[in-house]
């Protein structure tokens, strides 16, 4: 389980983590649907932020996961 560093929130399950190219943990899904709130930061990139506190988390990219149509978180 991943939560939030600043509340504890639960935001990813180890079950929706993969490896992917970049540094960073990646996930295909959130635990629950108000885990995070997005907003567009720009074209295929949501600017990603904890659902309880607002903690900065990073971008969901849009089509960017291991199958087609999924993002990655």
């Amino acid at each position: 389980m991943y939560v939030c560093s600043k509340c504890g929130y639960e935001l990813f399950s180890s079950r929706a983590k993969y490896k992917h190219s970049s540094p960073w943990p990646a996930f295909t899904e959130t635990i629950h649907p108000d885990s995070v709130s997005k907003f567009v930061e720009r074209p295929g990139a949501l600017k990603v932020s904890c659902g309880k506190c607002g903690n900065g988390l990073g971008h969901e990219f849009v089509n960017d996961g291991p199958k087609k149509g999924q993002s990655r978180f």
